[in-house]
């Protein structure tokens, strides 16, 4: 063993010791609780941490980081592991923060529409919380995801068309940073104009900025009426058109999916749907009663002109659930469909105008390659999905899926679009970056050393 390597092993063995000090039983070496903590739902292989810390509080937070500042041991963040691009893998090694102890809604303002909760707060936690005061929180990634998890990726999901993404309803947050400093982001007003904006600066920055230990999230009221159905099409690009038109004439459509055949094939075994197996729009219309209607006839007058329909709608709340429950469990589905091949979802995102061009020359791309890769996304605002399949004891299938999402990248990057829409970048994406950002990689790598010195807050991650 080298010199560096004792060096290292010694640091780290001395960190974890002045840790269980503090937290006790609560700090793990075990290889099971490690594995778990360095492997996300993506198809690589992942990187253990070499302990993990189950947090109560900020003040923990703190001085667990303070202690790994001391010793240049890196801090790794994990919510509920859901993540795609390898955000919580530990290839450095480290300690893993798992803050799911940190579960608590901290205050609720419902004059205000908004509330103040602990990292470890899940979506559908919170939206049970407040249900009861008619509010609800609306960005919806499909996991039941972390909202400091979500925050951290700058998730958005099925209503990011109408209620936007994490960028838009996270108000303030309170973080740790890389030197021990509990930093609170912004009050509670609704804008303001003081100073930089730290809270969308760490909104998005996937642990390598900070800690975050508290968000302020904007709420939003239930809707007196909610109307969702399905809407089959002759073809793709007639499905992405209608989206397109809809959007382009203000119909404030709050979700609509895109669903390709293949998808549908996995929905109707996997949840028992029984819809026909053609390009479909799964859609929700939020409203009055009145205003509910009218933006249904006017999506089906819409689809109609692309040849779409017969528009199926329900407003009871059961078939509602019902249908975006087996949205929501598409991956399973469409896993279900190829036993035995690990799994591998990816996105991007283009201005809506070059949605059906990208949407259709990615099929051709897949098809061309006999890659399987059913498609789906929140066609919405331009963000699409693939789930691709691989036997990575296959060198040949490999390098075509590793290919094939060069090509997706570059495809949307080219379109003026985003190699992920919602995804970020983890690990798995950071060799794309600087196509999209250019010279503004450059300016994230002086922010990225000028709030964290040592490089111990989620290393390896973003930055290529």
């Amino acid at each position: 063993m080298s010199v560096q390597s004792m060096e290292r092993r010694n640091s780290v063995s001395q960190a974890i010791a002045e840790i269980t000090e503090i937290l006790g039983d609560r700090v793990s070496t075990a290889q099971a609780v490690r594995d778990q903590h360095g492997k996300d739902t993506t198809w690589n292989p992942g990187h253990a941490p070499d302990a993990v810390a189950f947090i109560n509080n900020t003040e923990e937070v703190q001085k667990v980081v303070q202690i790994c500042s001391k010793y240049h041991v890196p801090v790794i963040p994990y919510g509920t592991g859901t993540s795609l691009e390898g955000h919580i893998t530990c290839p450095y090694g480290g300690i893993s923060i798992d803050m799911n102890n940190m579960d608590q809604v901290l205050e609720v303002n419902p004059q205000d529409f908004d509330v103040r909760v602990q990292p470890g707060v899940t979506r559908k936690q919170l939206n049970e919380y407040i249900r009861d005061q008619g509010l609800f929180f609306p960005i919806d990634p499909g996991a039941d995801a972390s909202l400091g998890g979500m925050t951290a990726t700058r998730a958005s999901g099925t209503n990011a068309v109408r209620y936007g993404t994490m960028r838009d309803n996270v108000l303030s947050l309170t973080a740790v940073m890389a030197d021990g400093e509990i930093v609170r982001t912004a009050r509670r007003a609704k804008k303001s104009s003081a100073g930089y904006d730290l809270t969308r600066l760490m909104v998005g920055s996937e642990g390598t900025l900070g800690v975050i230990t508290e968000i302020c999230l904007k709420l939003h009221g239930i809707p007196e009426s909610i109307a969702a159905g399905v809407c089959p099409f002759p073809s793709i690009e007639a499905a992405c058109n209608t989206a397109i038109t809809c959007i382009q004439m203000g119909v404030p459509i709050a979700r609509v999916e895109l669903i390709d055949a293949e998808n549908l094939k996995a929905f109707n075994a996997y949840s028992n749907l029984g819809l026909k197996e053609v390009p479909t729009l799964f859609v929700e219309f939020h409203g009055t009663e009145a205003g509910a209607r009218e933006q249904v006839e006017t999506f089906a007058s819409i689809a109609d002109e692309f040849g779409g329909g017969p528009f199926d709608w329900a407003t009871n709340e059961e078939d509602r659930l019902k249908l975006w429950q087996a949205r929501h469990d598409g991956y399973w589905a469409i896993k279900s469909m190829m036993p035995g091949k690990e799994s591998l979802g990816t996105d991007v995102c283009v201005p809506i105008s070059r949605l059906a061009e990208c949407v259709e020359e990615t099929r051709v791309d897949l098809d061309k390659h006999g890659l399987y890769g059913p498609i789906l996304g929140h066609v919405g605002d331009g963000n699409f999905h693939v789930v691709l399949f691989c036997d990575r004891n296959d060198a040949a299938e490999v390098k075509a899926t590793e290919e094939f999402l060069y090509r997706l990248a570059m495809r949307a990057v080219a379109m003026d679009g985003t190699c992920t829409g919602e995804h970020g970048i983890g690990s798995g994406k950071r060799k794309f970056l600087e196509a999209e950002h250019g010279t503004g990689v450059a300016v994230m790598r002086s922010i990225k050393q000028a709030l964290d010195p040592k490089n111990i807050m989620n290393p390896g991650k973003i930055l290529p």
